[in-house]
């Protein structure tokens, strides 16, 4: 834990951790609460707030994977293969995190974002039934092709992994959106476990800090998950839209900020 942290931005990275865990768990995306949360800490660098970021988002997405397989029965055949790639996709991301400027991907999010948001808006019956488009191994190669774009993203930046992990899985491979979400847990503790296993060695890992914000965030996580069991796809869906509006309004006021600075 930093020494000179107080009270108070404990407090507000806890409450952070909650609401992460439990945006991460449903439609995913936690990080992009999270990580800013982190990058308020006094004298944390960004590379350590984004492995700090891994640690505790790792705890939730534990979490959230375990319910959802108790629960839900994902689809392993798509699951491993998907999170396998995604976990070397991931570790690849983290050796490269350092070198690039995390402002670059802004923008881009944010574009990304809005293509994800109008085309869901526009697709209203978009993920109410699985309707898998292919089988057999083209099916799993596709999973880990996916797996291995948003891994390598996650290891880099990180924020809405679960969110693109969710909208792939649906649009493209066919999922509704309760048994995406579902999957997408499972990938996306896979991308933050090959983080890690870079980002430990080099010594980035705040632990105090981490293991606080993930005990929180660990909750928020099991509420989530349980929640969107219990209500189905139609609720994933709308919270998802409404996930993605918001951090499209917050991404933007981010990209409009760094333009009038």
């Amino acid at each position: 834990m930093p020494p000179d942290i107080d009270l108070l931005t404990i407090l507000l990275l806890v409450l952070a951790g909650l609401a992460a865990g439990w945006v991460d768990a449903v439609v995913g995306g936690g990080g992009l609460i999270q990580l800013p949360a982190l990058l308020l800490v006094p004298g944390i660098t960004p590379i350590e707030a984004l492995a700090t970021n891994k640690l505790g988002s790792i705890m939730g997405t534990s979490t959230s994977s375990i319910t959802y397989y108790r629960r839900v029965q994902p689809d392993l055949t798509t699951a491993a293969p998907m999170a396998l790639a995604a976990l070397a996709g991931a570790s690849g991301g983290a050796l490269l995190a350092s070198q690039i400027p995390g402002e670059l991907f802004t923008p881009i999010i944010l574009v990304v974002l809005v293509g994800v948001f109008v085309f869901t808006l526009a697709r209203p019956r978009l993920g109410a039934h699985t309707q898998l488009r292919w089988e057999g191994n083209r099916h799993r190669w596709t999973a880990a092709g996916l797996g291995v774009a948003i891994g390598l993203y996650d290891g880099l930046l990180g924020p809405g992994t679960g969110t693109f992990l969710v909208i792939a899985l649906v649009s493209v491979l066919g999922y509704a959106f309760l048994p995406a979400s579902a999957i997408a847990k499972i990938v996306n503790f896979a991308t933050n476990f090959g983080a890690l296993v870079v980002f430990v060695p080099h010594g980035v890992v705040l632990w105090g800090l981490g293991l606080c914000v993930g005990a929180a965030n660990l909750v928020g996580a099991y509420i989530g998950a349980r929640m969107a069991v219990a209500k189905g796809s139609a609720f994933v869906r709308v919270a998802f839209v409404v996930v993605v509006g918001v951090l499209i309004v917050r991404l933007g006021w981010d990209v409009v900020a760094d333009w009038l600075s």
